[in-house]
């Protein structure tokens, strides 16, 4: 179906589609891309009949007009130099005819032909060289047309074609040196230098149209047609003609007008790289020419190359061919109505699409870089792959349908009124634009190599041919960064790496490339975001920026890098300084009308020389520390650390610093040690010495800053805020320089500096000086006597710990300080208890209940010092007892004295302490339970009643323990013990339950005696039965062990009742009977008149 729009707008309207749903895009203006017609997929099937693509699409045009444009207006190009002007020649003086034809052939480095077909069939062959430099051209203005360009192009030679008739095609097959013409519906060839005469091949007659089949890299989408044709023979005889059947009837395998005949050749050899496909008619022939063989001594060349066509196949083709393209299996032929695919395997046809009533002429064009097909509906360029299905996206020309179409590297050139322009073929865009002559100068060609690298353009118009070579990837680069086009140079880099035309190393040039001229445009961000995406470009490269020559890294600067489009490295505040001025000149000049490259926004509202040189720094230091965890050189890492220092000095980043300063880090100390120590970075600079093993350098500052902390002489930055107190920024900062030593001290192994060091330590932190005595982070421990002696002997608790990491971690056994820990608790512990008395005696105020408590929370210890003592005194046997008791023999440390007794044997001590100092009638009770003795309680009882030194008798202990432990006091004794004075109520009940359990257990040992005479009488009688048994043996008795006859041998009975002969007794044993029952271990029991079960 067609339908007309106002707009003059092209639609592809899939058969059955909702025309009112596209009239509504088409209103929105929404339909960008429409040539995507959803059933081309459906047209080129691999196999099967094509006779449903004929009807897929239509193609309709809204007005009768031709449109000049399609879709909307396109918007200028944002240009580049892709091509630059290699050569001219201007035709007028050699010929006068116009041009029709044109095919270009590199045959060396130096050496290019050109070859130009008139209208009046004049062949003419050009030449060029190259390699040769040539003046660059401005796009969008005329060329202007040098002398050397004339220079750089030749006249070789011309020849006449046929018979003034034009020359259509030009095919040059340079694996042969030979050039295949087209002229007056007859085919030519000649050697490619015109020396020889031009030979016509006089069997093809009215040809149209010929095309060279050409083979992709996939293998399976090119069928050999001799294979094929060979098997197929048979059955295609609907396409071969009535003459070819009447020769094969009469056997000739050489035709009269020297054409060769396909079924001779085709069985023994394979298809050559020379096959055509030509229209006569309606008549689509598929041929080969071929060289190996003569036909007749006309067919010999001068040169001695030979050939002839052999037909392969013939199919019924379509009236009116103007243009067709042979790729792999598929043959896509072009006339005013529309476009349609063969297949060249089995003849078969369909439709691709139609075109419209009123359209330009079809063209098609061969992409062979990317294998694919350019269909030319008016403006617009459809790509197509091998089986017609559109791939990738559409190309709209600016200046309507083109004249001529050709390719080279990425990009398709069009010719058209004088203009060539040159769009991208990935993205669509128009790249470039030249101008070669004016408005009606007449049909253009434009050609390119078919095959090669594909480095030259040739353009011809009616009376001029110009020769375009491909600027070298970098040149196209150099030509961006100049303009300062930086996005448009890292978009053309990328594209460039993705075709492989340069490496990825490359790539990461450009990247540096850019980031410099940024770098230099004062764009300090953007330029390192480029260095950061360089794989390649070296850290050292920025050090000139930061530190002025010559300095330690110096050499290891790269020289004479890059393209030579940026100044060379200098420190960022001439950078900075330098570019201020640029935009100053710059400013002066745009009031005097004289364009600039300067940033708009820098010339609209220039930045401060400080906000620069601050966002220089800030980035260089960003780009520092991503290198930081890239593999570097050593002295590369050394450049980097040392001048993230002076970066972040020079922002005052004070945690940055200290932070680089304590990590891993290559920073080079003789450079940085003056800086930090003139601009009073103490503790950055003693992390850096800590960092590179120089600790005593680093804890004398921190035992410098711990001295300032504490005098006002220095304050920490992080701990200066007038919100805080500053006594607690005073403590704080002496507890981190404290801290940052002990870490310093853990890990050493100099006993000398340890010790040096561990007074100051401890005075501003006890548990630090402990970390540092008890560290299991050295390599080798510290010697205790050294560490014993050197500890103040105010630090107590200090000596307290350490000796007990030596007994309880370090499994130390040696008595001395075994003794001198338990000494040493002891005196704490009665200071404590004294201190403890005296403040509960005293009248003290509320202040020094705060001032205890402070104490306690200022103990290394969790625990109170007389519960460590008496822990200590209970486990460990290697201390001196007697020593420890003379000390604590004042004191009211009873419990202490009682495991110091108890360790030295005297019970009777012990008791009295438990039971009458402390009053512990339960610890009492259970030290006479671990002594074991009955005498043990009666001494307890004794001390009960009879406490000595004017204490009354303590009844209730004495009545506590006759109730617990009675049953094992004698009675007699218990009554001698009881003092008149005790009163009877409490003792009676007591001493009747202990007379009740005496006489209970006298009982009950009588029971049992009886009852033991019994079992003994009982067992005596069962033995006695056993004894008594009778086992009567005749001659048909058995051993149960050996199965032997017993007959008149000596036996045995087990009490199980088993009868064995002596040898097998012998052998079981007496316990073991031989069922495998051992009796000692499993007992037989048998019923008796005293056991019954």
């Amino acid at each position: 179906m067609r339908k007309q729009n106002e707009g003059g707008i092209i639609l592809f309207l899939q058969e059955n589609s909702d025309f009112g749903s596209v009239q509504n895009n088409l209103n929105k203006g929404s339909i960008a891309n429409p040539i995507r017609p959803k059933c081309w997929s459906d047209l080129v099937p691999s196999t099967g009949s094509l006779d449903r693509a004929s009807s897929c699409l239509s193609f309709f045009v809204a007005t009768h007009q031709r449109p000049s444009s399609l879709l909307v207006d396109m918007p200028e190009p944002r240009t580049r130099t892709v091509l630059e002007h290699l050569a001219q020649f201007d035709l007028s003086s050699h010929s006068g005819s116009p041009t029709r034809s044109l095919a270009i052939s590199t045959v060396s480095d130096s050496q290019t032909f050109i070859y130009v077909g008139t209208l009046s069939g004049t062949l003419i062959l050009l030449s060029t060289n190259p390699e040769n430099p040539s003046t660059s051209t401005t796009p969008e203005k005329p060329l202007k047309v040098a002398t050397f360009l004339q220079q750089n192009v030749s006249l070789l030679r011309s020849v006449l074609v046929g018979d003034d008739s034009p020359v259509d095609r030009i095919l040059f097959l340079g694996e042969i040196g030979k050039v295949l013409l087209l002229s007056g519906g007859a085919l030519f060839l000649v050697d490619s230098l015109l020396l020889q005469p031009v030979r016509r091949l006089s069997f093809f007659k009215g040809v149209s149209v010929i095309t060279r089949r050409f083979r992709s890299s996939n293998q399976a989408e090119s069928t050999n047609l001799t294979e094929n044709s060979a098997n197929t023979n048979a059955s295609s005889s609907e396409y071969t003609s009535t003459s070819q059947r009447i020769l094969q009837r009469l056997g000739g395998g050489i035709r009269a007008n020297g054409l060769r005949d396909k079924e001779s050749e085709l069985n023994h050899r394979t298809e050559g790289d020379f096959v055509f496909a030509v229209v006569i008619g309606k008549r689509l022939i598929l041929v080969e020419l071929v060289l190996d063989g003569i036909v007749s001594k006309s067919d010999r060349d001068l040169d001695g190359v030979n050939g002839s066509f052999v037909v392969l196949k013939e199919i019924q083709c379509l009236d009116g061919v103007m243009t067709m393209v042979w790729l792999d299996n598929s043959i896509i032929v072009g006339t005013v109505n529309g476009y349609s695919l063969f297949s060249c395997v089995t003849g078969q046809s369909g439709i691709i699409f139609t075109l419209p009533d009123v359209s330009s002429l079809p063209q098609l064009k061969l992409l062979w870089r990317d294998w694919k097909v350019l269909l030319l509906v008016d403006n617009v360029g459809v790509l197509v792959n091998t089986h017609g299905q559109p791939v990738g996206g559409s190309l709209v020309f600016r200046r309507g349908g083109p004249d001529s179409i050709g390719e080279i590297s990425s990009y398709v050139g069009v010719v058209k009124d004088g203009n060539m322009e040159l769009y991208h073929k990935k993205s669509g865009g128009c790249i470039q634009k030249v101008t070669f002559g004016g408005e009606g100068v007449g049909p253009c060609i434009v050609a390119n190599e078919e095959v090669g690298g594909g480095k030259l353009l040739a353009v011809a118009t009616p009376n001029k041919v110009l020769c375009f070579r491909k600027l070298s990837s970098e040149d196209q680069l150099k030509d961006l960064l100049r303009k300062k086009s930086f996005k448009e140079a890292i978009t053309l880099a990328e594209e460039l790496e993705y075709d492989g035309e340069i490496s990825k190393d490359m790539l990461s040039f450009v990247h540096a490339q850019v980031g410099f001229l940024l770098l230099f445009d004062l764009r300090f961000e953007e330029a390192v975001n480029h260095f950061l995406h360089s794989e390649t470009m070296q850290p050292s490269e920025v050090f000139p920026f930061i530190m002025r020559d010559p300095n330690r890294w110096s050499l290891l600067v790269p020289r004479n890098r890059y393209w030579g489009l940026h100044p060379p490295p200098k420190p960022l505040e001439d950078v900075v300084d330098d570019g201020l001025m640029a935009i100053q000149r710059a400013t002066f000049l745009i009031k005097a009308g004289v364009e600039t490259l300067i940033d708009d926004g820098f010339l609209s509202n220039p930045p401060s020389r400080a906000d620069l040189l601050e966002s220089a720094i800030k980035n260089i230091t960003r780009y520092l520390e991503n290198c930081r965890v890239k593999e570097l050189a050593l002295p590369v890492r050394e450049g980097v650390d040392t001048l993230l220092m002076y970066l972040y000095r020079a922002l005052n980043r004070v945690n940055d610093m200290e932070k680089l300063a304590s990590s891993a880090n290559s920073c080079i100390v003789e450079e940085l040690e003056t800086l930090l120590d003139e601009t009073g970075h103490l503790r950055t600079l003693a992390f850096l010495y800590a960092s590179k093993g120089m600790s005593s350098k680093a804890l004398a500052i921190w035992r410098i800053l711990a001295r300032n902390y504490s005098s006002g002489l220095w304050k920490d930055p992080n701990m200066e805020n007038g919100s805080q107190d500053s006594n607690n920024n005073i403590i704080s900062g002496k507890e981190i320089a404290a801290t940052e030593a002990s870490k310093i001290l853990e890990e050493s192994s100099d006993q000398e500096l340890i010790l040096q060091h561990l007074g100051w330590v401890a005075d501003i932190n006890q548990a630090l000086a402990v970390q540092v005595l008890t560290s299991e982070k050295r390599a080798n421990q510290l010697s205790p006597d050294e560490v014993v002696a050197a500890i103040d002997p105010r630090k107590v608790e200090i000596l307290q710990r350490y000796i007990q990491w030596l007994i309880e971690d370090q499994d130390c056994d040696d008595t001395r300080f075994h003794t001198l820990y338990s000494l040493s608790l002891a005196k704490s512990a009665i200071e404590a208890f004294e201190a403890q008395n005296t403040h509960q005696n005293a009248d003290v105020g509320k202040a020094d209940d705060t001032e205890i408590s402070a104490n306690r929370m200022n103990s290394i210890f969790e625990s109170p010092v007389r519960e460590r003592l008496q822990r200590f005194l209970q486990s460990s046997d290697l201390y001196d007892s007697e020593e420890v008791l003379d000390l604590i023999e004042g004191s009211e440390l009873w419990l202490e004295k009682a495991i110091l007794y108890r360790k030295l044997g005297q019970e009777a001590s012990v008791l009295q302490i438990l039971a009458l100092k402390l009053e512990d009638s339960e610890a009492a009770e259970q030290y006479c339970a671990e002594i074991g003795r009955p005498d043990a309680y009666m001494q307890l009882l004794d001390m009960y009643l009879d406490p000595q030194d004017g204490k009354e008798p303590m009844f209730k202990a004495a009545v506590r323990l006759l109730h617990n432990h009675g049953e094992s006091l004698d009675p007699l004794q218990v009554l001698e013990k009881l003092s008149p004075d005790m009163p009877l109520q409490l003792a009676s009940e007591t001493i009747l339950r202990m007379f009740r359990a005496r006489l209970h257990h006298h009982r009950q040992g009588q029971i049992v005696h009886n009852l033991s005479l019994a079992v003994d009488v009982d067992a005596k009688l069962a033995r006695l039965e056993e004894r008594s048994r009778h086992v009567q043996i005749n001659d048909e008795s058995l051993c149960d062990s050996c199965h032997a006859r017993l007959g008149t041998k000596l036996f045995a009975m087990y009490p199980d009742d088993t009868v064995v002969c002596y040898k097998c007794f012998r052998r079981q044993g007496e316990s073991t009977s031989v069922t495998g029952r051992n009796f000692k271990q499993d007992v037989l029991i048998k019923l008796g008149w005293l056991v019954t079960q």
